[in-house]
């Protein structure tokens, strides 16, 4: 039986796949180390910040890393202003599940600063009864921070369901022991999505909400 159901942020709930974009090419410029393309960089979305540096720059020194990183938070929290709206039917969904009596979490490669302003300006946090950020414990895709969000809620790996658009979402829940859906409106491809083996892969939230009232009403 399905007790919790664990949210990626970006790229599942939030279509913020356009700012972190922009706000990447921005703090690479400002740093002057080798642009990238949008493809190199879509593909570690999802990762905490210092993961995805690592895998855009192996070779970068420590200064890099933390120019980089201060750039990159710049831009995004105060000087960008790419709009990042919400997927379409994302508070009806989340509204449903909570609703029902369902636990609901995010974990998140996002820092804690970023997803705390996303939720206040989203009106969403109240859904929520507890997230983990990349920049509180170790990124997707390790299971630490599912490991965290069941603990404390006192929930088993066979009662959680992990979602998310990407590969890390769906690695962290299969390390963790949990059971994932898979969405492919984010940046990940159905085929890189489906060799991670979640339960399912849906196109949109419209989608999700129709296997999730088919799948938890099978699970109750």
């Amino acid at each position: 039986m399905t007790k919790l159901i664990v949210f990626d942020w970006d790229g599942t709930l939030m279509d913020s796949e356009a700012r972190i974009v922009a706000c990447m090419h921005a703090a690479i410029a400002d740093t002057g180390l080798p642009g990238l393309s949008d493809d190199a960089i879509r593909h570690i979305i999802g990762l905490g910040l210092r993961e995805a540096l690592q895998r855009l720059y192996p070779d970068a020194s420590e200064r890099d890393y933390h120019d980089l990183t201060r750039h990159y938070r710049e831009h995004f929290l105060h000087l960008n202003d790419t709009p990042s709206p919400l997927f379409a039917g994302a508070e009806a969904l989340l509204q449903k599940l909570y609703d029902a009596g369902y636990y609901l979490a995010i974990a998140t490669g996002k820092g804690r600063q970023g997803l705390e302003r996303a939720l206040t300006q989203t009106g969403l946090k109240d859904y929520f009864h507890y997230s983990r950020c990349a920049d509180e414990t170790f990124s997707k895709p390790h299971p630490q921070m599912l490991l965290d969000i069941m603990a404390w809620l006192g929930v088993e790996s066979s009662e959680t369901l992990m979602i998310g658009d990407t590969e890390f979402d769906l690695q962290m829940a299969e390390n963790a022991g949990a059971k994932s859906l898979a969405v492919t409106h984010g940046v990940h491809d159905k085929t890189r999505l489906l060799a991670c083996n979640p339960l399912a892969c849906v196109d949109d939230l419209a989608q999700m909400q129709d296997w999730l009232n088919q799948y938890l009403m099978q699970a109750a």
